[in-house]
């Protein structure tokens, strides 16, 4: 494999750019957006751009690739982008209509490409003709998968008027204020080719020279995996022809990092779901060659986690159109690949419909330790900051190069520390501490994006892990680049007892991993635990946070979800199980009017329910119980809504528009979501006395 690359010739793109198509700007009034793809091209005024028209906000990856449409892995993705965009009730784009439209840009508000990490949205754009996008502020996974493909991406509004005019522009538009690193992928045209320059010893590496200095929890993380580049500054082919037989000891770790460093951080753990792993799999066997061996298999792991369920509830339009064979395809696909390079693949049951368990669960449950670099395939890949890991989604992109070079780009992120001091609310749960969080002005505006979010003060330290992981997992909704708490004698005891890991073990894993006394934030949050109440977030996206005694008027309810990766865990089922017992011995079950949905994040957690009971309660009390899988919260199983008036209130992590059906869903704490199943609506879980599970 490596010699084969060694040969290949790769030259940089030209230095300058010339843009010839139209523009397409992605605005909140639908009927400008019909015009625009019915052929006319929108004045638009970049000197005085306050009279111009609204442009669209936080464009998840969700409106640009529907996850349905994600099933495709190839260039039909390019009749797809921005099927699922929301300009008020309406959806102005249909298929092919970008393709067709001729564009060349795409233009919208803050936060564009927020959500999940799957890089079919920025293959879809390019695949449709989009080269460049431009946005107010684009979020970290999004844009570096655009980086990743060779889609340049811009936050200068003023280039709107060179591209119209077909003007060659320097390519050092769209590389100004990069780090070194990202200036050379984007000059390449994507990271494989800069990679397998990197391997020539043409592509340059930054020495990393910041001397000892007070660090945070993550960054002493980060500076423990970098790598050190085998010359002063450059990483020549010898740097990769044994890595397996690399010395951690002479190539990995340098003494401190500072946020801005950059360079490759060795990666302990890499994984990838069926969503992912077969596009990854046809970019290696293209570009690497079909009969090439990843780098190290022992360190991948496989999951068959996001359509175990999809056969139950997509529609009869979307199997008319060959959905559900090609999700099969993926399945297929990622077996195949597997068995071909040995990789573990944690797969369907064979005795029953579920599967092993959701990535995020059994990662945490049986593989990550504290102070390890964990890489992964999907958004949520900082659920296992719970136990003091540095964990980040990445794209597909990077997950095939990662199994060529064992390694991953890094721009040493800033932190901020998010301080949650006192004693919480028995009803109140993480959700709602991370629900108010992404309510502050601070998350809303953009301003903690592509940062570490460290969580730390007394009622972080009362969680459990379980209930951390809740926290860390949902630093992905704030758009960080990750979420961590600095493991303590709770992370111990998980390790010990979960995991069966040797206490002393555990107790020297977790040595050193804490913040220093001075170390750097961007920013600091103070919240007090008393003052926040359950909450929700309202329908369209996880920032509506609002106190459930400010809902107006009652909200009734027909589902309710309870499960995914968020809320699908040992600690969740405890709460499901609290609301529903209390329930029981006061007379009451799931009302009428109520689907309430119960499904575990893995086997494990399943397990944990039969040992405790908790199965019975949830079938007295008329819950019906799904084995694992991601299910809903990615609209592939049950619990997802089918019309557009249909109220759910779930536990999941996201409420985008169309994430989860056509429905109006708000997202709140297990609590939260079973005490409303129970009610009928929208209400705070108010226990009279902490029920007999045995009776129940």
């Amino acid at each position: 494999m490596i010699e084969s690359l060694l040969q290949r010739k790769m030259e940089k793109r030209p230095e300058k750019v010339r843009l010839q198509g139209r523009i397409l700007f992605l605005t909140e009034d639908p009927e400008l957006i019909r015009r625009q793809l019915a052929g006319e091209d929108l004045p638009w005024d970049t000197k005085n751009p306050a009279g111009n028209p609204k442009l669209r906000d936080d464009i998840s990856t969700d409106e640009i690739t529907p996850a349905h449409y994600c099933f495709y892995f190839d260039e039909t993705l390019g009749e797809i982008p921005y099927l699922g965009l929301k300009c008020g009730n309406t959806l102005p784009v249909g298929r092919s209509d970008v393709k067709r439209g001729r564009f060349v840009c795409a233009v919208s508000g803050k936060r564009r490409g927020k959500g999940s990490s799957r890089e079919q949205s920025p293959y879809a754009e390019m695949c449709a003709g989009i080269r460049v996008v431009i946005a107010e502020n684009i979020e970290r996974i999004y844009k570096q998968n655009c980086q990743n493909l060779g889609l340049l991406t811009s936050t200068n509004f003023a280039l709107i008027d060179r591209i119209r005019a077909g003007e060659e522009i320097d390519l050092k538009e769209f590389t100004a204020g990069e780090d070194e690193i990202t200036r050379q992928v984007i000059e390449y045209g994507g990271l494989f080719p800069f990679n397998v320059a990197r391997m020539q010893g043409k592509a340059t590496l930054p020495p990393l020279k910041t001397e000892k200095r007070p660090m945070t929890v993550a960054e002493k993380i980060f500076a423990r995996h970098m790598l050190r580049p085998t010359s002063t500054d450059r990483v020549g082919a010898d740097a990769f022809v044994r890595p397996a037989e690399r010395s951690s000891a002479t190539d990995v770790g340098v003494p401190a990092v500072r946020p801005g460093d950059t360079g490759f951080a060795r990666a302990d753990l890499r994984f990838s779901h069926e969503y992912v792993t077969p596009m990854a799999a046809i970019f290696f066997e293209h570009y690497v060659g079909k009969d090439a061996k990843v780098n190290d298999a022992a360190s991948i792991l496989f999951f068959r986690d996001h359509l175990t369920f999809l056969d139950e509830v997509i529609s009869e339009e979307k199997k008319k159109l060959g959905l559900l064979e090609l999700a099969t395809q993926l399945k297929l696909k990622q077996q195949e690949f597997a068995r071909k390079q040995g990789i573990r693949l944690h797969g369907e049951l064979t005795d029953r419909k579920g599967s092993e368990g959701i990535c995020h669960s059994i990662v945490l449950e049986s593989y990550a330790l504290p102070g390890q670099l964990n890489i992964g395939s999907d958004s949520h890949t900082p659920h296992v900051g719970a136990i003091g890991c540095v964990a980040f989604g990445i794209g597909t992109t990077d997950v095939f190069n990662s199994w060529i070079t064992k390694d991953v780009r890094v721009k040493v992120p800033e932190s901020v520390k998010i301080v949650i001091r006192g004693r919480k609310h028995s009803n109140v749960t993480a959700k709602d501490f991370i629900l108010k969080i992404l309510s502050l002005d601070y998350v809303r505006s953009g301003k903690a994006l592509a940062k570490v979010m460290e969580y730390a003060g007394e009622a972080i330290e009362e969680l459990s892990v379980d209930e951390r992981a809740t926290m860390t997992n949902m630093a992905a909704e704030i758009g960080g680049f990750t979420g961590i708490v600095a493991p303590d004698q709770k992370a111990v005891e998980f390790l010990v007892e979960r995991r069966g890991i040797d206490r002393g073990k555990a107790e020297r894993l977790v040595e050193g991993l804490y913040s220093d006394p001075g170390a750097e934030y961007a920013h600091v949050i103070e919240l007090d635990a008393a003052e926040i109440t359950p909450m929700v977030a309202t329908p369209g996206d996880p920032g509506n946070g609002k106190y459930i005694r400010e809902l107006n008027t009652p909200v009734p309810v027909e589902i309710a979800y309870g499960g995914t990766c968020t809320a699908g865990k040992n600690e969740d089922m405890d709460m499901y199980a609290l609301v529903l017992a209390d329930a029981l011995q006061r007379g009451k079950r799931v009302a009428d009017s109520v689907k309430f949905y119960i499904q575990f994040g893995s086997q494990e957690t399943r397990d944990y329910c039969t040992r405790r009971g908790y199965l019975d309660i949830f079938r007295k009390a008329g819950a019906q119980v799904i084995e694992p899988s991601c299910g809903a919260c990615i609209n592939a199983g049950p619990g997802v809504s089918t019309r557009p008036d249909q109220v759910v209130i779930s536990a999941q992590n996201r409420n985008f528009p169309g994430r989860s059906g056509p429905g109006q869903m708000y997202l709140a704490s297990p609590f939260t979501v079973a005490a409303s199943a129970v009610a009928g609506y929208i209400v705070e879980y108010e226990p009279s006395e902490k029920p007999d599970f045995a009776h129940a």
